[in-house]
């Protein structure tokens, strides 16, 4: 199975479980910015909110995305108020027709001093063996 992994982070939370997800599937987390040439089984997306939505270089990445590339999108990030983002990247995934998995890993970030700490080595494990369950 082909997988990549790609992330979008402020603080570095996000980038920190794509870190532990790429290790635990033998591959390397990279940002948005480097955009999938080769087709994917499984793109594992780490992304948060960002005023209430996903970040509009989140929604853009998703829509330069080729449906003949990318067979589903697994959704997984942290954030410090709100919770999961897996309905806003289903929808823009959607638009462009590419399914998205109803399974995801969602954590606390820490945030200006909010759920110091977070996500810890307990979350990373955590993000680890949900990437190896989604592969298996």
């Amino acid at each position: 199975m082909n997988v990549a992994v790609r992330y979008y982070t402020k603080t570095g939370n996000t980038k920190r479980l794509a870190e532990a997800v790429a290790a635990a599937l033998g591959v390397e987390a990279l940002p948005l910015s480097e955009p999938i040439s080769e087709p994917v089984d499984l793109l594992f997306l780490g992304n948060s909110y960002y005023a209430f939505t996903i970040d509009p270089e989140v929604r853009a990445f998703i829509q330069t995305l080729d449906k003949n590339k990318v067979g589903k999108i697994v959704n997984f990030g942290s954030a410090a108020m709100l919770n999961s983002t897996l309905k806003k990247v289903k929808a823009e995934a959607g638009k462009v027709g590419i399914p998205t998995d109803d399974r995801e890993f969602h954590c606390k970030g820490e945030f200006k001093g909010i759920h110091k700490g977070k996500p810890d080595t307990e979350d990373l494990k955590a993000a680890a063996a949900f990437a190896r369950s989604i592969v298996a």
